[in-house]
């Protein structure tokens, strides 16, 4: 079983940045169609990221009936995240404020 391609279903416009900002600081990073749209390692951990577009209207950036299904139902980690911030913040190389 190989890796997922990233052009496999939808990608959000702005995954490729969050993808570059986490890999500037040491993060490795993996595309997922599912649970998340990203696999994160850092320090040891891994993390689950969603990714949603801040660009794109909130009825288009909500949870899909699957994904809210898996949020509400997941017991590990998991975040949402719309910004580079929020992914630094999401993976615990920023302090939530």
């Amino acid at each position: 079983m190989g890796r997922p391609s990233p052009t496999l279903g939808r990608r959000d416009g702005n995954e490729r940045e969050i993808i570059e900002a986490l890999k500037q600081v040491g993060c490795d990073v993996r595309y997922l169609n599912w649970p998340a749209d990203l696999l994160v390692g850092n320090a040891g951990r891994n993390y689950l990221l969603e990714v949603k577009d801040p660009e794109q209207p909130p009825s288009k950036r909500g949870l899909t009936t699957v994904e809210k299904e898996f949020h509400d139902n997941w017991r590990g980690q998991v975040a949402i995240v719309e910004t580079i911030e929020e992914a630094l913040e999401a993976v615990g190389l920023r302090r939530k404020r």
